[in-house]
């Protein structure tokens, strides 16, 4: 990252857009320009017009925003193109300048479907998704690109729950009742540091006790209470922490041009909860 004595006229600005910004991207993505040595800086905005906040990507050539709530879809008319994997779910979380020229991206629903992959998740595979929000979206896209098609959204909202069910031809239920399947992925807030519900359960224990492989997309804190009770019982586990590192990466390459290695992005990551 450059310092006070390197930092000049040619420095490369991305910035992230988000209503409660945290360090963890600014940490990630300075982290590896420090290391690679490129005159890149990362900046984090709480930005209060998205459509001002846009135009500035725009009109002062900076090169790559990280977009979260309440943004993802309110600037998407802002933008000049869609790559296909926001396309799909209708939702940015990254947009690329490139002479002007704005394309809105998804990373999420990159590392998800990157995810699915590594973890060996075979296509067909059976599953339960807790939650119809923004990364719902993400997720059950990913999910149904790589071929899982017999699947149930779990939400309450009587709304979403059903629409997104519909948009990608899965069931719908308001609870989990006696349902079980092979792969249990969380993307409610049920579990997240600080929240309401920081010390329960997403999925009960004997639900948990019958899966194959659990998934929780919360990365605060990386060990949940859903992955530590999958832990206790000797069940794989795909972390929050594993998909927010994996789509900072993504980022990271969309921005720079280079892609990097697992080892980078460990340690990248591992300084952004420092």
């Amino acid at each position: 990252m450059p310092t006070t004595d390197t930092l000049n006229r040619d420095t490369t600005l991305c910035i992230s857009l988000a209503a409660r910004p945290s360090n963890i991207g600014t940490r990630f993505h300075n982290f590896l320009y420090d290391e690679l040595g490129l005159n890149f800086v990362y900046k984090a905005f709480a930005p209060t017009d998205i459509t001002a906040a846009v135009a500035g990507i725009r009109g002062l050539g900076i090169r790559g925003a990280a977009v979260s709530m309440p943004f993802k879809e309110a600037c998407i008319p802002l933008l000049d193109d869609l790559d296909p994997s926001a396309a799909v779910i209708d939702s940015v979380n990254t947009i690329v300048n490139t002479d002007g020229r704005l394309v809105g991206y998804n990373t999420d629903y990159t590392a998800v479907v990157t995810a699915l992959s590594r973890h060996g998740v075979a296509p067909g595979t059976e599953f339960l998704l807790r939650g119809s929000g923004g990364m719902g979206k993400a997720v059950a896209a990913a999910l149904r690109d790589h071929g899982l098609t017999t699947g149930t959204i779990i939400a309450r909202n009587e709304r979403t729950g059903p629409a997104l069910a519909e948009q990608y031809g899965f069931g719908w239920a308001a609870e989990v009742a006696d349902r079980t399947a092979p792969l249990l992925v969380n993307v409610t807030p049920v579990g997240m540091a600080g929240g309401p519900q920081e010390n329960d359960l997403s999925f009960d224990r004997s639900c948990i006790a019958d899966a194959d492989l659990v998934f929780d997309v919360i990365a605060f804190p990386p060990r949940t209470p859903l992955i530590a009770a999958a832990e206790d019982l000797g069940k794989p586990t795909i972390t929050g922490a594993e998909i927010i590192a994996a789509q900072a990466a993504e980022q990271f390459t969309l921005y720079t041009g280079v892609r990097l290695d697992d080892d980078q992005v460990r340690r990248a990551a591992e300084f952004s909860r420092s």
